[in-house]
């Protein structure tokens, strides 16, 4: 007689499947979400920095008919922008360089100003 199989999460008896770990859904994605709680927690710091960046960007976009915006940096700040994330480094012919949060970057400027931009492109 072979010994009875326990759920990974609740240690419960496990029927059906020779493979099955879990007696139900609940306890997979109860065993997965604990176990990769970790990494998962950085994952979500990051994004939630970023999509904040995003946001702070956007405001300051929409305040302007056009896509270029400028402001300062101590404005930024003030906001709880992040300057440490970004989605990407865009730099033009002139090696200016744009750091994206997304749709939207920005480049520093002299005397503490910062240039916010949209880019379109990369909502295509």
């Amino acid at each position: 007689m072979t010994e009875a199989r326990k759920c990974l999460e609740c240690n419960t008896e496990i029927f059906g499947r020779i493979d099955k770990k879990f007696c139900s859904d609940q306890c997979r994605n109860t065993y997965n979400n604990r176990t990769q709680a970790h990494q998962n927690k950085y994952i979500r710091k990051v994004n939630y920095t970023l999509r904040k960046n995003r946001r702070i960007m956007e405001a300051f976009v929409l305040t302007t008919d056009k896509n270029v915006k400028r402001v300062k940096k101590s404005d930024m700040l003030d906001k709880g922008f992040n300057f440490d994330f970004y989605t990407n480094i865009y730099s033009t012919k002139n090696k200016k360089y744009y750091y994206f949060s997304y749709e939207y970057g920005y480049n520093i400027l002299e005397d503490n100003y910062i240039a916010i931009v949209r880019r379109d492109e990369y909502l295509k």
